[in-house]
This record gives C-alpha cells, structure tokens and sequence, in this order.
C-alpha cells in the first residue's frame, strides 16, 4: 500500500520522502512513526502519512510527538472532517483493513483539505496546551 500511495503522490506532483520500511519483514513501527512525525514536529516535512496493518497502532506512536495531531483514515467524511476541525498532520492508514483505492482518496483528501480555524482553532489550541501541560511522551 505504501509504495502505491508513494508512486502516486509523486505522479501528481506532490514531493514525497519515503523513509520506509523497504523490506516486507517484520519492522518495529513505532520506528517509523517517530520517523515521520519527527520530521513533521520540526518542519522539515509539513504533513505526513503512515501505514501498518490496522493504522491505529502508528497513530497512538505518532500523537506521542510534540505538535503532532495524527488520526486513522475509515471514511471519506471522518478525513475531510479530521483535517478542517483538528487540522490533523498525520494521516494513518490500516493496510489491512482499508483498500488501495480508498487510501488513495482518503491520502488525495488529506493533502487538499485546509484546516477551517474559526471555533476550531479555539480547540486545536486547547489541545496543545494539554500537550504542553501534561507532555505528548507520558504513556
């Protein structure tokens, strides 16, 4: 699924860094959750987007990075939403529970919808001083 989604995203023009897994073994993907949400949580990359089996486990390792706001992809409706209310940064995806098309749409959706601020923003921030009250590293 990742690899699609990369070739695809490059042949519509978008500037993708794929910093793996290059291998079909068995990876730890908290790794590479750190990996992209880190380099989200700097700047160095203004969104990101994550595959495992289920999605849910790279977006509990992804929400543990200062200033990251990640959310799982089930439905067209819940990404446009997750990225105009909580102006998500990270979209995750569950390879084995979602089909290629629809990562493709959902990943498509992700990276056109902009974030609506308003009420909205009001509770991104609430959030974020959650995050610097309580730390995004607790368990």
């Amino acid at each position: 699924m990742k690899n699609e989604l990369v070739t695809r995203l490059r042949a519509l023009g978008h500037d993708v860094e794929d910093v793996g897994t290059f291998s079909p073994e068995s990876t730890d993907y908290p790794d590479y959750a750190a990996a992209v949400a880190g380099r989200v949580s700097t700047g160095e990359a203004e969104r990101g987007v994550l595959v495992c089996s289920t999605g849910v486990g790279m977006s509990i390792a992804a929400n543990k990075v200062q200033g990251i706001r990640a959310a799982m992809a089930m439905s067209d409706e819940e990404v446009v939403l997750s990225r105009t209310h909580n102006n998500i940064n990270v979209l995750t995806l569950g390879a084995s529970l979602t089909d290629q098309e629809s990562a493709n749409r959902w990943t498509e959706i992700f990276l056109r919808e902009g974030f609506d601020g308003g009420r909205h923003e009001r509770r991104v921030n609430k959030i974020a001083a959650l995050e610097a009250k309580h730390g995004s590293t607790r368990p």
